[in-house]
């Protein structure tokens, strides 16, 4: 598994989706501001409805352009065994029953799906619970989190 492929692979995949939500916000706001969408009466909804709409999606367009602003202010360095994991790192876990993931950790972009060689890759933050247990931890160590009352145990197996 390549890290600087995984890396540019997430970077576009965050400005496809941005440049997707941002068409969709336009669509959104033109169709709160059409004239058809006048309230006719006062439940007569449509445009307020497409307005709530356009709002959102605004919101939604903010958030991905600032998670690719953090993405790529990220300097992504091989790993260093004396600082262990940290933001950067692609990192192969198993968990306890013996499943394997790839997690790439990233200041942001959190549960961004990525497919690399075949594997999937999920984009994680040092703010989830798996994040912030994984940070400075070295391949072999084991990671406990507690989820909801539930224990989860995994294996650091590879990290780059």
């Amino acid at each position: 598994m390549n890290k600087n492929a995984v890396y540019l692979l997430m970077l576009e995949k965050l400005e496809i989706d941005l440049d997707v939500l941002q068409r969709a916000a336009q669509t959104a706001y033109e169709a709160a501001t059409h004239a058809e969408n006048i309230a006719e009466n006062k439940y007569d909804t449509l445009g307020l409805e497409a307005s709530y709409l356009a709002t959102g999606q605004a919101r939604r367009v903010e958030e991905i352009r600032q998670a690719l602003k953090n993405c790529q202010a990220m300097v992504l360095a091989p790993f260093n065994p004396a600082q262990g994991i940290e933001v950067g790192a692609l990192v192969n876990l198993e968990a306890g029953n013996g499943s394997g993931q790839w997690l790439f950790l990233a200041p942001d972009a959190a549960g961004l799906k990525l497919v690399q060689d075949g594997q999937t890759v999920t984009v994680i933050t040092p703010r989830s619970p798996l994040g912030a247990a994984l940070l400075g931890k070295q391949p072999e160590d084991e990671v406990l989190i507690n989820i909801a009352g539930v224990s989860q145990d995994f294996t650091v197996c590879e990290v780059e």
